[in-house]
């Protein structure tokens, strides 16, 4: 018997189903904010939902004037009630979902290739590795965005690890919340925005997963400390 026809069809069938259940994985949705380089906020049904952009890390806020210019180009690639596809990933540790978010182009993807984020190694492993490197290369050679300065801005795990350090190092019995403390150093604790001392950290502790402090949703903590 000739076995080609059979193998044919069931590769054929495998490459179906597999197409078939990447568009399951598939989320329609419509943006409701920005709330940084990395981290927006979509409508999707009857949910908000707060999503992490995947593969990448952008500077954060802190890093003037890198984080705020970083935001702004997410901004002017995303406008509020664009329709996107999450392809999400999984959840983080503060419960936002991980996903590249896909537009009339990779948004993920764009914000490395433009120099407004870096690839972010540690989580490349569902992601297209070699084709965020690339972008970051192309980027780097281009002296865009974060590569202005030779060999590129501090890295925002780098930054972020820094500040931990430095804010592990001092006493919180003031009420003050330490730049960069994670909530998962003081499991539990809620805070108050009177009691955070900065928009700056707000933001932070939002993108941490302190979403309360985010009262209207609109992606952005404790605006009475603007």
């Amino acid at each position: 018997m000739n076995r080609l026809p059979l193998l044919l069809l069931g590769l054929t069938l495998a490459t179906w189903l597999g197409c078939a259940a990447s568009r399951a994985q598939s989320i329609r949705a419509t943006v409701l904010s920005i709330g940084d380089g990395d981290t927006i906020r979509v409508q999707q049904g009857q949910q908000r939902i707060t999503v992490r952009l995947a593969c990448i890390d952008a500077p954060e806020m802190a890093q003037a004037p890198y984080g705020a210019q970083s935001r702004a180009y997410l901004q002017t690639r995303l406008r509020i009630g664009t329709p996107v596809t999450l392809l999400p990933q999984t959840l983080d540790r503060y419960g936002r979902t991980m996903a590249e978010v896909i537009g009339e182009v990779n948004l993920n993807l764009a914000m490395v290739e433009d120099g407004q984020a870096f690839a972010y190694r540690q989580y490349l492993s569902q992601c297209n590795a070699k084709e965020y490197l690339d972008a970051e290369y192309r980027a780097s050679r281009s002296r865009y965005g974060v590569w202005r300065v030779p060999g590129g801005i501090t890295r925002p795990w780098e930054f972020r690890r820094a500040r931990r350090s430095a804010g592990s190092s001092r006493a919180v019995s003031s009420g003050v919340v330490p730049a960069g403390t994670a909530p998962a150093a003081m499991a539990g604790q809620r805070y108050r925005c009177r009691q955070i001392g900065s928009f700056a950290k707000a933001q932070e502790l939002l993108r941490q997963g302190h979403t309360y402090l985010d009262g209207n949703g609109d992606g952005v903590a404790c605006e009475s400390l603007r």
